[in-house]
């Protein structure tokens, strides 16, 4: 017995009633600041708060309707819910509220981050004060009838008698609409596994393997660690930076070349994609710091040859922390050869990150303060980092 029937069972000998699933069509638009990441995240929270999604429009561009604006993005989705259509609405508003959207007490139409409209309840008619279902200028407006045709192209108007397509071809408005590339997901995990390989970089003690296995944890991603520990040279080159710098930084080259192109080129089928805590990159980062001028200039030929040849991460993210918790966290973790480590250190490796940022050629790079933030014991502060990498990954 599935678990859909083991709740019906159990409901029918508590006498108590579920409410009937419903499928409700929405229509979803932006044009204001990241429109396609204010339309996915609108998708994940209406998730959340109304029930499973079953079907997401293709991604159109519109000119602004009724005022002067940006371009639209718009699209439609299917949720399968069991609110009433009032709690329907209610749920609506307060997302729109949540994602910065306040509307406006004169009337007419304006830019706004996320606008959301209820277009059908079932097959229901509803008009009361405060709710006309389905929409009364629906089938007036193509870019609300393109993407629902998408998804429920023989659904029929339950007042006018017509499918979508039907009112579609009947459509009197003749603006400009056009199908875009982009693509909406029903969840985190399938917008996360577009990405194919996240790499989350930082100074020592930042954080980025803890959070790189958290991600991986929470996303069924596989996970890629940095082998730092089995390095021999690196306790001796904490006792002395200018003897052993060279061989530490030759041999991290090698390892990191060797275990990053092992580790991303087998593809775990049952994974949803890959999430590692460094990139190779970050050889010549510290190699720039502790070596010498001619030492560095031998050691970027070979990297150059090595940096050629490794997969390069889909979106790479810089963990800035302060010179202060980096050092708190470094004497937490207690690590012995660590405990020398001085600030003036640090600040350069700080510098030496967001020198190459600067000048990274990859669009998907980002940079997240986490200064003030504590990602391991406050789950907003999670779902924050969580939410800028989404963004990030949906930036136009």
């Amino acid at each position: 017995m599935n678990f859909s029937y083991q709740l019906a069972y159990l409901c029918n000998r508590s006498g108590y009633k579920m409410k009937e699933a419903k499928t409700i069509y929405l229509s979803i638009g932006s044009n204001l600041g990241n429109k396609l990441y204010n339309l996915q995240r609108a998708i994940l929270l209406l998730q959340t708060k109304l029930g499973s999604i079953s079907a997401i429009s293709g991604v159109y561009r519109s000119p602004s309707w009724g005022f002067d604006g940006e371009d639209f993005l718009n699209a439609c989705l299917s949720i399968n819910t069991r609110s009433s259509a009032t709690e329907v609405l209610h749920i609506l508003l307060k997302v729109e509220q949540e994602m910065g959207r306040i509307r406006s007490k004169e009337g007419g139409y304006q830019s706004r981050s996320i606008d959301i409209d209820l277009l059908y309840y079932n097959s229901e008619i509803i008009n009361t004060d405060t709710l006309t279902v389905p929409h009364p200028q629906m089938h007036l407006r193509k870019f609300v009838l393109k993407p629902l045709a998408d998804i429920a192209p023989q659904f029929y108007h339950p007042v006018f008698q017509k499918d979508t397509r039907n009112l579609l071809q009947e459509c009197k408005d003749k603006s400009s609409l056009q199908q875009t590339t982009h693509k909406l997901f029903a969840s985190r995990e399938l917008l996360l596994s577009t990405l194919h390989l996240v790499a989350i970089e930082g100074n020592i003690g930042a954080g980025k393997t803890t959070l790189a296995k958290k991600i991986a944890s929470d996303h069924n991603a596989k996970l890629v660690l940095e082998r730092f520990a089995d390095n021999p040279f690196l306790p001796k080159f904490y006792a002395d930076q200018s003897r052993y710098a060279f061989p530490l930084e030759m041999s991290f080259l090698a390892d990191r070349y060797q275990q990053f192109t092992d580790d991303t080129t087998q593809f775990d089928l049952f994974k949803n994609f890959m999430v590692s805590d460094y990139d190779i990159y970050k050889s010549l980062i510290f190699a720039q710091i502790t070596l010498q001028k001619e030492e560095f200039k031998l050691y970027r030929k070979m990297f150059n040859f090595m940096y050629n040849e490794v997969k390069k991460p889909d979106l790479y993210i810089f963990l800035y922390q302060s010179t202060e918790r980096l050092l708190e966290n470094i004497r937490k973790r207690g690590r012995e050869y660590e405990q020398g480590i001085d600030k003036d250190y640090l600040e350069k490796i700080n510098q030496g990150y967001l020198d190459f940022l600067k000048v990274f050629p990859h669009p998907k790079s980002l940079v997240i303060d986490i200064a003030e933030l504590d990602f391991v014991q406050n789950p907003e502060d999670y779902d924050l980092i969580i939410d800028k990498i989404l963004e990030q990954a949906l930036t136009e």
